[in-house]
């Protein structure tokens, strides 16, 4: 059988399951293929009125200005920071909780317990701001808590140096639950006769968790490593927006909060639309570099 005639057979005969993909390529093609070609308003003077084909071309000056601009090196310092801070410390956080979990042997309770870590995923931004705000407030609860040690209260959202610790552990509660999915699935495909070897070894729960788990799921990890290095740059806008006050500004203003500012607010859609493709390069120079060094152990993406 021709090549050609085995693919339209395969089709036939799972053509329910090609069905399935159809959304999600629909998708990835109208929301971030098509989107693609509006990269080229960074090399233009875009004016909203005249559109792409009317706007002139001016090469590299949005480039040019966003460097010389002395607000852009304190915004891409921010970011770098706090990413570099989310990936230190919430990548981690659901591979320890996932761990965590799979060492509870009393079903019923484990179920109740991941519903509650899954819960705060399906809370907005808005929601999960306005809790942080309350829980922080100078009536809030951790006020009150220093209250009774004899404390002043601190108005932890008006510090800076409180902000970008607020960051993280926000970022991690919301979604350290939702992130143990991937993990718990790895870890429900290792072959239990591995443990049966290992305690026939005597090994205790640790030494099955270090030689068995962890090296079962490193592909697992290495994998979403390398998703999440990719999108390094990218801190998302919801949580910085509703975090934010006017006197987190220095320490807390990112790339997205500057481009909403920047583009949507006073319309200056060619130089934000630069720092997004530099957003971009810098994203994917990453990527590559960090999946060369996994091909190392025959894990990369490509």
């Amino acid at each position: 059988m021709k090549a050609e005639n085995r693919y339209l057979a395969n089709i036939r005969k799972h053509w329910m399951l090609y069905v399935m993909i159809v959304p999600g390529l629909l998708f990835y093609l109208i929301f971030k293929y098509v989107p693609l070609a509006g990269s080229l308003i960074a090399f233009q003077n875009y004016q909203i009125f005249k559109g792409m084909t009317g706007s002139p071309w001016v090469g590299l000056d949005n480039f040019k200005f966003i460097f010389s601009y002395q607000d852009f090196y304190l915004v891409l310092r921010n970011t770098a920071t706090i990413a570099f801070y989310q990936l230190l410390f919430g990548f981690p956080a659901p591979i320890i909780l996932a761990l965590l979990f799979n060492e509870v042997r009393l079903l019923l309770a484990k179920r109740v317990v991941q519903s509650l870590f899954y819960l705060p995923h399906f809370l907005s931004w808005v929601v999960v701001g306005g809790i942080v705000f309350e829980l922080l407030s100078s009536q809030g609860v951790a006020n009150m808590v220093r209250g009774w040690m004899g404390l002043e209260p601190i108005l932890f959202m008006q510090e800076q140096r409180y902000f970008r610790t607020i960051v993280v552990l926000s970022g991690i509660w919301k979604e350290v639950g939702w992130g143990t999915i991937i993990y718990l699935a790895a870890i429900a495909g290792i072959n239990p006769n591995l443990y049966e070897a290992a305690v026939m070894d005597g090994a205790n729960r640790w030494k099955q968790t270090i030689h068995i788990t962890l090296p079962t799921m490193l592909p697992t990890i290495l994998v979403l490593f390398l998703l999440n290095i990719g999108n390094f740059l990218e801190l998302g806008f919801d949580q910085m927006y509703n975090l934010l006050t006017p006197m987190t500004y220095s320490v807390g203003d990112i790339i997205e909060t500057y481009v909403y500012r920047a583009g949507v607010l006073q319309g200056q859609y060619s130089v934000t639309t630069a720092i997004g493709l530099f957003q971009s390069v810098i994203g994917f120079t990453l990527l590559w570099i960090f999946n060369r060094l996994a091909r190392k152990t025959e894990q990369g993406l490509w």
